[in-house]
């Protein structure tokens, strides 16, 4: 076998693997366009944690909290947006590889909008929360679930260990925490965490669509 023989079958092998990384590319990037793409419909049951939800949340017969079931891995939550970097992405239920394929993800065993504490989001740093590498102190975001949009404000970013796992620990007022891996631009898998913080501004109710049973109110308030 001449060495011109075994360079064409190299390039011929190189060009085969590179082709076949493209297709994964591009379905992998149609797939998270497919998921961004569904919108919210009608009303959602977040995850009951531990702790009690607010005051004015759902509550039964007698007066008291309901507990909500907890929702399946994979269930549309709601949507997350980062205006001042053109982010806007869907929220799904959990934070496995599969979830996160098509968008962000609920950290499992934290609170979800409406109820306190910290609410952790996770997302892939080369996808949909590749945007979060410009944002800064004071940047808005907003969660929109079927009824309500909550109006966060950055406070804080930061750079940790991936063990560091206390970003995640309870906190004594509404709090969202984003987290994705660190360094935007790593090749391979990145060796730390890049995490945002925010605090709770307000909340604002949805108009609701018309025959949906509900009354639009478009009314705000702020904790």
């Amino acid at each position: 076998m001449t060495s011109d023989t075994l360079l064409r079958g190299l390039e011929r092998g190189l060009l085969t693997v590179g082709l076949a990384l493209g297709v994964w590319c591009a379905a992998v990037l149609v797939e998270a366009r497919f998921h961004n793409a569904v919108t919210i419909g009608g009303p959602l049951t977040v995850t009951q944690t531990a702790v009690p939800a607010l005051a004015g949340d759902a509550r039964d017969a007698t007066g008291d909290l309901r507990s909500a079931p907890a929702n399946a891995a994979g269930t549309l939550l709601g949507r997350l947006e980062a205006p001042s970097v053109r982010m806007s992405t869907n929220i799904f239920e959990g934070s496995d590889d599969g979830t996160l394929s098509r968008g962000a993800g609920h950290i499992e065993n934290t609170p979800f909008a409406g109820q306190p504490g910290n609410i952790g989001i996770a997302g892939h740093r080369d996808t949909v929360f590749r945007p979060l590498r410009d944002v800064k102190v004071g940047d808005p975001l907003a969660l929109t679930t079927a009824d309500r949009t909550y109006r966060y404000r950055i406070s804080q970013t930061l750079i940790v260990g991936p063990d560091d796992v206390y970003v995640l620990d309870p906190t004594g007022r509404p709090t969202l925490t984003l987290v994705t891996c660190y360094p935007f631009n790593f090749v391979g898998h990145a060796p730390k965490r890049f995490i945002v913080r925010a605090t709770l501004e307000g909340d604002d109710t949805r108009n609701t669509r018309p025959g949906d049973g509900r009354t639009p109110t478009g009314s705000s308030r702020s904790r």
